[in-house]
């Protein structure tokens, strides 16, 4: 076993298994072009990854799973493909070229489990306004003429409290303008 002072910088010292050879023409041009896709940007110069080994590895787990290289197997194929050479998303290939996300995994991950930072952040913020406005639509509100709306003016409103943050913060207002359907919330 080699001392970490033998093992050359930047090398992925890679502890999977290597993908068994096929002669299935598809299977060939499908680790063809993971390993395409992993080699997007020169990142996997720097890592030391082998691209070619590792889209080898993905198309294995994948093809493990559904024994053969019919449209849910292409499907899953394209599908990783399509993210790691998405270039709003380089931390996914990174990922998977140093080791941190197995091929096993990146051959199972979902589509919420690929996504960037960035989409993975507005997922959340539109789930959070979908519940808010879901909690909204169910009590229904109280109208009110407190609340002056600020894009028409008029007062004719409905307001919903809605715990938001901690329970010992307040309640968070949220006013519906039943004149023009402006909405807006109201922290205390």
């Amino acid at each position: 076993m080699p001392s970490p002072a033998d093992v050359a910088p930047n090398t992925l010292i890679s502890t999977f298994p290597r993908a068994p050879t096929t002669s299935d023409s598809v299977r060939i041009k499908c680790r063809e072009m993971l390993a395409s896709a992993l080699q997007t940007g020169d990142d996997y110069i720097a890592i030391g990854a082998e691209c070619d080994e590792l889209g080898a590895q993905i198309e294995e787990y994948i093809f493990f799973k559904f024994k053969n290289t019919d449209m849910k197997y292409k499907n899953r194929v394209r599908s990783r493909i399509s993210n790691l050479k998405d270039v709003k998303n380089p931390n996914l290939r990174r990922t998977v070229l140093c080791g941190s996300v197995s091929p096993e995994r990146m051959a199972k991950m979902t589509a919420e489990e690929m996504a960037s930072d960035e989409l993975k952040e507005i997922r959340k913020n539109l789930t959070k306004e979908a519940v808010r406005d879901h909690q909204m639509a169910t009590t229904g509100g109280t109208q009110t003429d407190l609340f002056t709306c600020g894009k028409c003016k008029k007062k004719k409103c409905t307001y919903t409290q809605v715990q938001t943050r901690s329970a010992d913060e307040p309640m968070t207002t949220f006013v519906f303008c039943n004149e023009c359907g402006n909405r807006w919330k109201v922290c205390c």
